[in-house]
């Protein structure tokens, strides 16, 4: 399995801070570090960097999976993880764009991150940047409206600096059993690809198409909820529980 480290030190964090959504978490590391490790452009020494990539979290309630990563790169320290969702420390339930380095959008209302991507594509169209925006966004977010009418304004700004990964785990399948997302994606006019979230060569087939395809590009995530631990597995009550003693000791076990 990919990235257990990462996986032990999600619950590590949650744990200690009781807040957190670990299998959300869970669901989407593997990608979010490929993105990191394989995809971004940017300079670790200098978040602000005009020319870089930009990864916005659009699905902000996942972003213990985004803290650990970005400490395994070293643009997060261990003492921020340490004090992750805690009075004195600058990492909290959502991600901060005031006080997070590599943060790019306050994000937590879900509908609202992927709006600030369409927004910062036009503005690097406009002042003539490198720099590719990459979101990533859940299935169930996938119902707000705002989702939508921004997908439509990218499609017809020939947007191919943007793309956007669908954490489709079926978590929206909850509300709505029958939503075909790579269908709806492309009807919008993006060009799209299903893989397996989970998968090495999978995530790496995927995202070689980031840039080159000449419009948006929807990379759907056949992700899992919880993935890595039968205990977290799935949508039940693990959805924002924090592990007890005996669960903590489980899921380290598991993990090791």
């Amino acid at each position: 399995m990919l990235n257990k480290s990462l996986r032990r030190r999600i619950v590590e964090i949650v744990t200690r801070a009781k807040e957190g959504h670990i299998p959300s978490s869970f669901s989407i590391v593997d990608v979010i570090e490929h993105i990191y490790g394989h995809v971004l452009r940017y300079d670790a020494s200098n978040p602000n960097w005009e020319q870089r990539d930009q990864f916005i979290l659009s699905k902000g309630h996942g972003c213990a999976g985004l803290y650990v990563v970005l400490e395994k790169y070293n643009l997060l320290s261990a003492d921020d993880l340490a004090n992750y969702s805690l009075k004195d420390g600058i990492l909290g339930g959502h991600p901060d764009r005031t006080t997070v380095p590599f943060v790019e959008a306050s994000t937590g209302s879900l509908g609202h991150g992927f709006p600030f991507s369409v927004g910062i594509a036009i503005a690097n169209k406009i002042k003539s940047l490198p720099g590719r925006v990459i979101t990533l966004v859940g299935d169930g977010e996938c119902h707000e409206g705002t989702i939508w009418e921004s997908a439509h304004i990218a499609a017809n700004q020939k947007l191919d600096n943007l793309t956007v990964v669908v954490d489709w785990n079926q978590s929206g399948a909850q509300l709505c059993p029958v939503d075909d997302l790579p269908a709806k994606w492309a009807a919008f006019g993006w060009d799209v690809h299903v893989f397996n979230g989970h998968d090495a060569a999978d995530i790496e087939n995927a995202f070689a198409k980031v840039g080159k395809v000449g419009k948006p590009l929807a990379l759907v995530a056949q992700n899992i909820k919880g993935f890595g631990a039968s205990l977290t597995e799935g949508h039940g009550p693990w959805h924002h529980r924090i592990p007890n003693d005996a669960e903590y000791k489980e899921l380290m076990e598991v993990l090791s």
